[in-house]
């Protein structure tokens, strides 16, 4: 945050300061405290011991099956039963056994790890938003400091100047 100033701390009291009385949004300390939401996060969650169990389950099996190693392990697996469907000459059973065999059992595993790094690459942008808002917000609180500076100075100079009414001066505009 910002070093206190005078207006901050109510030894100076003037017209400028109050004008404008700096009231931070509530949302700035709850983004503090919560820090940027990420997919680990939200996959722990779940309504009650049943909803936390379901996502920890689930999280276990999309872990173990979407592994590059796990679509090889698949593919071997299909592959046992392919000699079988291309001797039996049946077209129906060949693309049976390519739709249903083949593509799903291997295909699965390869796009849990292509939704993994999709993720992953959401989490990094939410990481690199949050930094990006919390840089800004400094820029702002330097910003809004630099005025309650500025603002002392013009007061300084308002009271520096002679009152007019004591001078019997006029000032035009």
């Amino acid at each position: 945050m910002t070093e206190p100033t005078a207006c901050d701390t109510g030894s100076h009291k003037s017209p400028v300061s109050e004008i404008f009385e700096h009231v931070p949004h509530p949302r700035i300390a709850a983004r503090k405290a919560a820090g940027p939401a990420k997919t680990s996060d939200i996959r722990k969650r779940g309504k009650g011991p049943i909803g936390r169990l379901n996502a920890r389950f689930g999280v276990f099996i999309t872990v173990a099956v979407g592994t590059m190693w796990c679509a090889y392990l698949f593919t071997l697996l299909a592959l046992v039963s392919l000699p079988a469907a291309l001797q039996s000459h049946d077209r129906i059973i060949i693309v049976a056994w390519i739709a249903q065999t083949f593509l799903q059992l291997v295909l699965l595993p390869i796009i849990i790890v292509g939704q993994n790094v999709q993720a992953a690459a959401s989490d990094q942008r939410a990481e690199d938003t949050y930094k990006d808002a919390e840089a800004v917000l400094h820029e702002a609180l330097q910003i809004q400091a630099h005025l309650q500076v500025q603002d002392q100075i013009l007061q300084r100079l308002l009271a520096a100047l002679p009152d007019p009414a004591s001078t019997g001066e006029t000032r035009s505009a």
